[in-house]
Order: structure tokens, then C-alpha cells, then sequence
């Protein structure tokens, strides 16, 4: 039995969407429309909050996003809650690097999108990790950057970058779609490398 069957589906979306309006959130697309295989460069994410609200985000339109989360969370019983989200497993421990963990995955499905953050903590940090640009860049996926804007209540899909291989002035592009955003614990949010 598939988790997303049709009917299953439109509830979970209804669902989502029910969420997030009573919340006061609403989603707005600045992209025509979602790659069937991308990163999503998610920021800012300063609170365990930021996960929740992505997550209804991206159920509302019926997609099923996936995340990196330590192995050790994704085995019994918290596999029940976090592999039917979309929990990756990182096995930290395994030869190969994380990068071709997750591009050999998206070599392998026709559709996944990953989520992630580009701060790689929820605490203050100047100096972005640049795993999911090199992801995207090795997988020949495009990064769909993402915000969540605490003061507009506003989850953005805001724009599509496709790796040119200049990470320096992609990272810069990037980190200036998010000088604007207005995070939930703002003094948790820094940019700039």
C-alpha cells in the first residue's frame, strides 16, 4: 500500500492547507513550478518550527520532500514517524561521502526533492555550508531556494539556480535572496561568508 494514494493524498493536502491558513501562513511561487528533481535550499532555519511549517508547505501541494537526518533516527520505532516524511538516513560512518550518497539517489528515482539547510544548525552561523550546492552541481540538479519569512507568514519558492561552477559567486547570489527574510529567532540568522 502506497503512504500517498490518491485519497490519502488530497486529505494530507487538505490537511496542510487547513494548517497553514489557520496559522496565518500562506505559500507563494515566484517559479513556474517545482523540478521533479532539485535541492531545496531552505533558509533561514533557526527553530525546530522552520521543519513543521516546510513540511505542511510542501504536503499542501501534494509533494512528498525529503530531508538528511542522522541513521540512528531512522530506525524502529522512530522509522515509523520520520521514513514516511521523508527522512534520507546519513550514514556518517559509510565510505562514501555524503555528497554521493545523495546523488546517487537522485540518479536512481525519477522524482526527489531535498531539502536543505544551508546553515547546518539552528544557531548563528556566518558560514554557510555549501554541501547542497555541490549536490545539485553533481547530481546536474537546479536549486530551488526556498524561504520561510517569519514576519510576512510567508513560505517563498523564490527562485531556480542552476550550478554554473562558480560556487563563490553562486553562493552570493544565493545568500541575497535571504537578506530579507525575517527569521523566527532573528538573531539566529547570519549572512555572509
Amino acid at each position: 500500500m502506497r503512504i500517498f494514494a490518491p485519497a490519502k493524498k488530497r486529505m494530507g493536502m487538505n490537511i496542510s492547507k487547513y494548517l497553514l491558513r489557520k496559522f496565518g501562513w500562506k505559500i507563494k511561487f515566484s517559479i513556474p513550478q517545482i523540478p521533479d528533481k532539485c535541492v531545496l535550499c531552505l533558509a533561514p532555519h533557526t527553530s525546530n518550527w522552520d521543519f513543521i511549517l516546510g513540511k505542511l508547505a510542501y504536503w499542501s501541494l501534494g509533494r512528498k520532500g525529503h530531508f538528511l537526518i542522522k541513521k540512528s533516527w531512522t530506525v524502529f520505532p522512530l522509522s515509523l514517524i520520520f521514513k514516511p516524511m521523508g527522512a534520507i538516513p546519513v550514514d556518517r560512518k559509510n565510505k562514501s561521502s555524503l555528497t554521493e550518497q545523495v546523488v546517487e539517489m537522485f540518479h536512481r528515482y525519477k522524482k526527489l526533492n531535498v531539502a536543505i539547510t544551508p546553515e547546518g544548525t539552528r544557531k548563528r552561523n556566518p558560514k554557510w555550508k555549501r554541501g547542497f550546492y555541490f549536490i545539485a552541481q553533481a547530481a546536474k540538479v537546479p536549486i530551488v531556494l526556498a524561504s520561510l519569512d517569519y514576519q510576512l507568514k510567508t513560505i517563498n519558492l523564490g527562485k531556480i539556480l542552476v550550478p554554473s561552477g562558480n560556487v563563490d559567486s553562486d553562493m552570493q547570489e544565493i545568500q541575497r535572496f535571504y537578506k530579507s527574510v525575517r527569521a523566527k529567532n532573528p538573531h539566529n540568522f547570519a549572512i555572509g561568508n
